[in-house]
């Protein structure tokens, strides 16, 4: 991880080799974070679908154990998990903030949203 102690200062009188150099040396450090990162990904979508088996004898990959998890929590009165479910399967309402010179004006999704803030 880098530090302050780690920098070194742009050097803008470098001569072109330098700047090659440098920039391969950039290149192949950027390489290596996204491999490290495509890696993780491959790990998670592996593990999420990993089959589990309750004490009841059911099977269900990570991913449906953790589905069903939010589904309970949102029952038991969860409002995050509700919302969590709600924008998950595309139902998030749309939110707009317009700036103006007159000032801030919010718009939201639906005509009733939009007749309660009027109202307010």
């Amino acid at each position: 991880m880098a530090n302050n102690e780690n920098l070194k200062p742009f050097d803008s009188n470098q001569s072109r080799e330098e700047a090659k150099k440098n920039g391969r040396k950039g290149g192949k450090k950027s390489g290596e974070v996204r491999r490290q990162k495509k890696t993780m990904r491959e790990m998670l979508d592996y593990l999420l679908e990993k089959e589990l088996t309750n004490k009841n004898g059911e099977k269900a990959t990570t991913l449906e154990a953790m589905m069903a998890s939010m589904i309970k929590q949102s029952i038991s009165g969860n409002v995050r998990a509700c919302e969590f479910i709600r924008d998950t399967i595309g139902q998030k309402p749309t939110e707009k903030v317009d700036v103006d010179a007159k000032g801030i004006n919010i718009v939201v999704g639906s005509d009733e949203d939009k007749e309660i803030l009027e109202d307010i």
